[in-house]
This record gives C-alpha cells, sequence and structure tokens, in this order.
C-alpha cells in the first residue's frame, strides 16, 4: 500500500519534491505525544535543575533563538512567566549578536533558553558565547533537535546547564520548520508546568493531538482549496501568546511561497490602528482565536469590523469550540463539545493551517516544497554570517 501525507502519495511527493514537508507537517500530533513522553523521562533530573535555578534571588529567565525558533520564545515568555512565577522575556539572537549590551546586564544571574532546530545556526552559537563572557551568573537550557549540532555540544559538562534532546523526528530535513518549531514550544509549555501539580499534562497533551489529526483528516481538503484562491497577500492576527503564532504562521506561508504571497502579522486590536491598511481583495486573513470568553470579546469586534467580500478573498478563523456570529469562509473547530484544554496547548495546533495552506499554495505556484526558495535566497541553515569579537561597553 502506497501512503499517503497531506492526502498525496509518497511517489507523487517525491515527484513535486515535497515529501518531508508533507510527512513532517503530518507528523505532528504523533511527534507531540512523543515530545511529552520525551519530557517524563527528563521530567526528575529537568526538576532537580530547575528547584536549585529558581531559587536564585532576582533570576530572570530569557528565551532566544533565531527566526522560526525566535518566535517560540514570544509565545512562550508570557505564559512561562504565569506558569513558572519568574520574570521572562524573549529576545532573538539576531538581536543580542548585534548590541549584546543592550539585552544582557551581567549583575542580574539569567537563565538563557535558546531554541534551535540545528544547533547550527551562528547566531545561536554567537549568542551563547557572548552570555559566558558577559554575564557573572548565566545558566544555559538548551532545547534542540539535533543532538550533533554545535548548541547541543557545546553547554556540555557544566551543572549550571542542561540539555534537552528532542525526538529525532523534530529535526525537520525541509527548509521550512514545522513539526521543529511545535514540538520545541510544547516542550517549553510542558516545562513552564514543571512544578504544578495540579494540572493532567498527559490530558492536555493527547487533546492536543487529537486536535490536530482532525485539523489534518477532517479540514485537510477545505484548506488545500483556500491555496487555489486567487490571493497574494495574507494576514494572521492572534493576541497574547497567540501573537508569536501569528508570527510564525506569517513566516510560513512566505517561506513556502518564496516570496510571491507577501504576509504579515499583528494583534487583533493592533491591526485597526493603521496595518489595516494592507487589506485588499487579493488579501488571505486568518484569525487566531483564544478559547477565553473575555479575549474573545475583543476578537469577534474585530473580526466583524471587516466589511465581507470587500476587504478580503477569504476569511479563516481557527477555535477551540463554536464561536457563534462571527463573519468567516471557513470555521475551523477544534472541539465540539464544551470542555476546553489550557489556553497555551493551543498553540501548537493553531500554526497547522498555515503549514498547510503553505504547502498547497506552494505547488500550486510551482515550487517545490521542500526547498521553494529556487534563487537560493533562503537556505535550512542561514549562510554568510561573519561574526565578530566583542569587547564589553561599560
Amino acid at each position: 500500500m502506497n501512503r499517503t501525507y497531506l492526502g498525496l502519495t509518497v511517489s507523487e511527493l517525491e515527484l513535486m519534491n515535497g515529501i518531508n514537508t508533507a510527512r513532517e507537517i503530518s507528523g505532528q500530533p504523533a511527534l507531540w505525544n512523543k515530545s511529552y513522553d520525551l519530557f517524563t523521562s527528563i521530567k526528575p533530573a529537568l526538576s532537580e535543575y530547575l528547584t536549585k535555578i529558581k531559587s536564585i534571588e532576582n533570576l530572570e529567565v530569557i528565551f532566544t533563538g533565531a527566526g522560526t525558533s525566535a518566535f517560540i520564545g514570544e509565545a512562550l515568555a508570557p505564559i512561562f512567566e504565569k506558569n513558572f512565577g519568574v520574570f521572562s522575556k524573549a529576545i532573538p539572537t539576531t538581536d543580542i549578536v548585534t548590541h549584546p549590551e543592550y539585552y544582557f546586564r551581567e549583575e542580574i544571574p539569567t537563565l538563557l533558553v535558546s531554541f534551535a532546530r540545528s544547533g547550527n545556526s551562528p547566531e545561536s552559537v554567537k549568542t551563547v558565547e557572548l552570555a559566558n563572557k558577559i554575564f557573572d551568573n548565566v545558566y544555559h537550557l538548551i532545547i534542540t533537535c539535533n543532538k550533533d549540532g554545535n548548541l547541543a555540544k557545546m553547554i556540555s559538562g557544566s551543572d549550571k546547564n542542561f540539555l534537552c534532546l528532542l525526538p529525532d523526528e523534530s529535526n525537520d530535513k525541509s527548509l521550512a520548520m514545522t513539526g521543529s518549531f511545535t514540538s520545541m514550544l510544547l516542550t517549553g509549555i510542558l516545562i513552564s508546568h514543571i512544578f504544578n501539580k495540579k494540572i493532567d499534562l498527559e490530558f492536555e497533551v493527547t487533546k492536543l493531538s487529537d486536535y490536530g489529526n482532525k485539523i489534518l483528516y477532517k479540514y485537510l481538503e477545505q484548506l488545500s482549496g483556500i491555496a487555489k484562491i486567487s490571493f497574494d497577500r495574507a494576514v494572521f492576527l492572534g493576541s497574547g501568546p497567540f501573537g508569536g503564532i501569528a508570527r510564525e504562521s506569517h513566516l510560513k506561508l512566505q517561506e513556502l511561497t518564496n516570496g510571491n504571497v507577501i504576509c504579515k502579522f499583528d494583534t487583533f486590536m493592533g491591526f485597526r490602528h493603521g496595518p489595516k491598511a494592507v487589506m485588499t481583495n487579493k488579501t488571505l486573513i486568518s484569525f487566531l482565536f483564544s478559547n477565553k470568553e473575555y479575549s474573545q470579546k475583543y476578537e469577534k469586534d474585530l473580526v466583524n469590523s471587516i466589511e465581507t467580500g470587500k476587504s478580503a478573498a477569504f476569511k479563516l478563523a481557527i477555535m477551540e469550540n463554536d464561536i457563534k456570529d462571527i463573519d468567516v469562509n471557513l470555521k475551523i473547530i477544534l472541539n465540539e463539545n464544551d470542555s476546553q484544554i489550557k489556553e497555551e496547548f493551543l498553540l501548537p495546533v493553531s500554526v497547522l493551517p498555515a503549514q498547510i495552506i503553505g504547502f498547497f499554495k506552494s505547488l500550486q505556484l510551482g515550487l517545490q516544497p521542500d526547498q521553494p526558495s529556487n534563487n537560493g535566497m533562503i537556505s535550512r541553515v542561514v549562510e554568510g554570517v561573519n561574526l565578530y569579537e566583542y569587547s564589553i561597553v561599560n
């Protein structure tokens, strides 16, 4: 039997040079379960490590990474601060490398959490080196998909550091990060709850995986159909922690279409303040809904402020439970009953529609999803970055 991914056979996908991307998008629900199993296996050692770290007075947490890996921290920082109880912020490695003096304060003890698919991005390696040079007291938690990456190797041998190595399947072979992004994000969410004895994490992850499979099977045909619509712009809106998911969604569609579709991202409320001008009748707009009733009031107001048929080619909404009285073309409803998972566990699944649309739009444009950059503009691991010696400036 010829196995299929995203409704296409392996032989079809190989001819399209899309087998890796399709397999990696499709494999995420199973990967989330594996990531949970891995978290469970390392939880005793990680709990011991974090117990010591958390007891340090005036500790701060910095989440970092480059590109897609940076967006993990953007989504995770407010969740981690709320659940873990330590001041947390997200700063991309691409900001830190050029201006470390603005982001690293030597007198503040810091847990630097680095996310990396390959662990070979020059900015990621340089950021760890700068942290070790500038900080009097820095600890490293590396969450990566590649055991052979430079980042994984350089922090070994010290009880001040901890390596969280994700399952092999998370190390995407395709250009666009899909399973690597969602599995690292999920791992961060799980770590934020490491001391929370009141939450059933297995239940949350099981439901998350069920939601992922629902999108992949129930909504696949409709999502692939969206790719056939004539649009050259796309906007993704998400508030609170969904802001990082909106940002990753915009990059995924833009990467997979090699920039033929120009994408934007914003919060629901922020979109009103100028960015709404980007809307045309050739714009796809996606709404990433919270499952909190209070937040949804603001989100619904924005959706209904956009005129039907005049300012968007298609309006897509992703939600856990059905939200009534909103003007959209398609609702992706993850749950048919009234039960809910914690809001943060919706984040990994909320990027799936953008991944799927991006894959099929890539094919529709005659591109190769595994390597959509036919002009070599972007690559799987960034190349051509010069790194320079940094002198500490007072």
